[in-house]
């Protein structure tokens, strides 16, 4: 199984500084800046080139995380265990890792999105840093009758 993880785009700052967090409305509502829109665009153009046309998306309903999938031009579902400050936990099960079939791409938010890399990839950390607007693309595969984790592509939109 593919799980592709990628964090929305740059987004305007929140109106009372650093509020945010599940069911935080002003939060909810916060869009993509011009250069969160450019982020978007170069990283969905990628994606587009290496997405399976069957793959299944899934995305936060908060403003920023819906733009950042809508440059992708691609059907999505939007789902509340994606929203700011979601479980790792909630976010595998919706994915359906590890059991799953073909990929599926999840766009969401920092912390939750790096705990879940950190998870998978048994980092000591408990989080792993992600870039506004990047992508990580993991992979389960059996390797010596052993399931395992593997990294496919770390992505920015700086780079692609």
């Amino acid at each position: 199984m593919d799980l592709i993880l990628w964090r929305h785009a740059e987004a305007q700052d929140h109106p009372y500084g650093e509020q945010g967090g599940q069911g935080d409305p002003l939060d909810l509502e916060r869009r993509l800046t011009p250069r969160g829109e450019k982020q978007a665009s170069r990283m969905a153009a990628w994606l587009d080139r290496q997405l399976p046309d069957g793959a299944k998306v899934y995305v936060s309903p908060a403003e920023r995380a819906r733009q950042t999938a809508h440059a992708l031009g691609r059907k999505l579902r939007v789902r509340d265990e994606l929203l700011p400050g979601a479980d790792p936990a909630a976010v595998l099960a919706l994915a359906g890792w590890p059991e799953g079939r073909g990929p599926v791409l999840v766009i969401g938010h920092q912390p939750t999105l790096g705990q879940v890399i950190a998870q998978l990839l048994n980092l000591p950390e408990g989080e792993c840093t992600m870039r506004k607007g990047s992508v990580w693309w993991l992979r389960q595969r059996e390797r010596n009758g052993r399931m395992q984790t593997v990294i496919v592509a770390v992505q920015t939109p700086e780079l692609v």
